[in-house]
């Protein structure tokens, strides 16, 4: 079982390539991860902040917030320049995290056939296709934290040893869907993947860079001087509160990948979730 584009959960087998009439005459086709995708576009689907639409014999792609706007409204972009676009956010700040929910508004690309549709893809959300056919896969290529961590050396040996649950925390805190619409797949102890519905169809099949580098921080945190603070439950509930207004309002200008920043939105939701067995009963922080 498993879950497609358009959000219906279907028996597909790894290796079958049948479901479309209209791509199994195509000679030279031999992209299967492309070929399963394309076949459960239907009458269309989403792919992170991108909306599919089969349109003229080839599809119309455009921001998924977008899906409802005229075309004079949207800027006709060619293939080749959906990289720039997604390089960089509104405010033009660098997107390290190309599945991060920062896709910038108010384009749309035709293209022509299901080639154009694999190249076009390719430039919004590198690897996309290929890890999502891999997550079909009865036994999918998934490499937890701890099997992950136990690889690093140097700088980043010191995610070896976080406990249980500060890894469970760093990993909600930095794989939030305000940060990332990957699907986690794999786990840390104490912590089952994402369900289903929480993101997209793009999974995540292993930590990424980002997460190590996150892990360190919060390691690097904990190892530091612990300062004298035992709040009160009415204050507990202030803070929670301070924090999810800090998050649904970030501070301008912080860079996504610098952990080290205190403004960094991931920074401020793993305190957040550091203070969630504080919270009196009864009182619960957003998820």
């Amino acid at each position: 079982m498993s879950v497609q584009p358009d959000g219906v959960r279907r028996e597909i087998p790894f290796a079958r390539f049948t479901a479309c009439d209209t791509l199994s005459a195509m000679a030279g086709f031999t992209n299967p991860a492309l070929y399963a995708f394309v076949a459960l576009i239907g009458e269309g689907c989403t792919l992170a902040e991108v909306r599919i639409t089969p349109h003229c014999g080839g599809f119309d792609l455009r921001h998924v917030a977008d899906s409802s706007a005229s075309d004079d409204d949207l800027l006709l972009m060619e293939i080749a320049a959906l990289r720039a676009l997604a390089q960089a956010t509104a405010e033009g700040d660098f997107r390290p995290n190309k599945a991060a929910p920062n896709l910038r508004r108010g384009w749309r690309c035709s293209v022509r056939d299901v080639q154009e549709l694999e190249s076009a893809l390719r430039q919004l959300y590198p690897g996309a296709l290929a890890d999502w056919y891999a997550a079909q896969s009865p036994t999918p290529p998934i490499t937890s934290y701890r099997d992950l961590a136990a690889r690093q050396t140097g700088l980043y040996r010191i995610t070896q040893i976080l406990p249980d649950t500060l890894a469970a925390q760093a990993t909600v805190a930095c794989c939030d869907s305000r940060f990332c619409l990957r699907r986690r797949l794999w786990t840390v102890p104490g912590l089952p993947p994402d369900p289903v519905e929480a993101k997209s169809v793009i999974p995540c099949l292993e930590p990424c860079s980002q997460l190590l580098d996150f892990a360190r921080c919060a390691m690097k945190l904990e190892q530091q001087p612990k300062a004298e603070f035992t709040p009160a439950e009415g204050d507990v509930a202030v803070l929670v509160n301070a924090l999810e207004t800090a998050l649904e309002n970030p501070k301008p200008g912080v860079r996504e990948g610098s952990s080290a920043d205190p403004a960094n939105p991931r920074r401020l939701r793993l305190l957040l979730e550091k203070l969630r067995p504080l919270l009196p009963a009864g009182v619960k922080a957003e998820e």
